[in-house]
């Protein structure tokens, strides 16, 4: 892929400058599956890549599988796609999470249990930056339905925020206040990604690529060309749309989860001039002023990169820099506003590697 007149590389940094200003656009930062890549030669043989898609979650789901697959298993997929909307979804009004924050129940299935148990040490490592237990802010704020509001009443709110506040007991959750209420949605899509990634390694697929509708990726193996599965990433303007129609770079992926969060939507303009972002501090309870436009993550697994980059947009830039550079277990892709509001590229030297050259 030609990058002329793309990117302007300032060594030795891992930073990228856009010629963009952020007064002109939106940015659009979308993770897409190249299910074709260029690079076989007529005489090289390739084993092409199957593609299953489907509806769920709201959205379409992409799977490429390299290889035989098993008879029944788009069916297999549609069906634990189900499983999880039952057990996940805030948007089912009659998932287990659903009627958990109505108080309805407090049993926890083993999909929930399993988020919770994740959750709990991405809210210790982060000093209780990424908290499940938003809800309350996040809706009392109003971003979800389109009409933010700049000031609930964060008295009342906050003493019903808190991990520590929760905790699963012989496979019930409990509160320290029945007014709490869970919100999975940073993790969930991710763990849906490893849950069908398992489902594919139980049936002797070695070789495949898992994309969810939020973009929460899961890998493993090789593509058709017998290199590491390609991902793309959209340029951020406000014009592009149409996912792959204009990239800003591709990564190659293997064995590893990814997932991206952005703050590029859902934001308000504060009398300071601020961009106030739909991200919620859940120890302020205040919405995140901050640069930092987006965050793509590589991890073990996507679970846990579907919840780091949720964590990131919390921390901001400096912060999430630092965290980075003491976790080299993680790899980020870090897109933010410089004081000129020239877009700028973060990427820690493994994420540098992964960039297709």
């Amino acid at each position: 892929m030609s990058t002329k007149g793309l990117l302007m590389v300032k060594k030795p940094e891992n930073m990228v400058k856009f010629k963009l200003k952020l007064k002109t656009v939106i940015p659009i930062f979308t993770v897409i599956l190249l299910l074709v890549a260029g690079g076989c030669g007529p005489g090289n043989k390739k084993e092409e890549a199957k593609i299953i898609t489907g509806f769920a979650q709201g959205t379409t789901y992409r799977i490429a599988i390299k290889g035989d697959t098993v008879v029944g298993t788009k069916a297999a997929i549609d069906s634990l796609f189900d499983v999880v909307d039952r057990s996940l979804s805030l948007y089912n009004p009659n998932s287990l999470i659903s009627r958990i924050n109505r108080n309805e129940t407090d049993s926890v299935d083993a999909l929930i249990a399993d988020c919770i148990k994740v959750a709990h040490g991405i809210s210790e490592t982060s000093g209780g930056l990424y908290d499940i237990t938003i809800k309350p802010l996040t809706q009392a704020y109003g971003f979800a339905e389109g009409k933010p509001t700049k000031s609930p009443n964060l008295d009342s709110l906050l003493p019903i925020i808190g991990y520590k506040k929760i905790s699963v007991q012989n496979g019930r959750l409990v509160k320290s206040d029945p007014r709490m209420q869970l919100d999975l949605n940073s993790i969930a899509q991710g763990a849906t990604s490893d849950i069908i990634s398992r489902y594919l390694d139980s049936q002797g697929i070695k070789e495949y690529l898992v994309v969810t509708g939020g973009g929460e990726i899961y890998c493993k193996g090789l593509n058709a060309n017998g290199e590491p599965w390609r991902v793309g990433i959209d340029r951020p303007y406000e014009g592009n749309i149409v996912p792959g129609q204009d990239l800003q770079t591709v990564i190659g992926v293997s064995d590893k989860g990814l997932a991206t969060s952005g703050n590029y939507r859902k934001f308000y303009i504060n009398e300071d001039g601020d961009k106030v972002v739909h991200t919620v501090n859940p120890i302020t309870g205040k919405c995140v002023i901050s640069n930092l436009l987006s965050a793509t993550v590589v991890a073990e697994n996507a679970t846990l990169a579907d919840a780091y980059g949720t964590m990131f947009m919390v921390l901001g830039l400096n912060e999430s820099i630092k965290f980075l550079e003491g976790h080299p277990e993680l790899d980020a892709y870090l897109i933010y506003t410089d004081d000129d509001g020239v877009y700028q590229i973060y990427m820690t030297p493994g994420m540098s590697e992964m960039v297709a050259k």
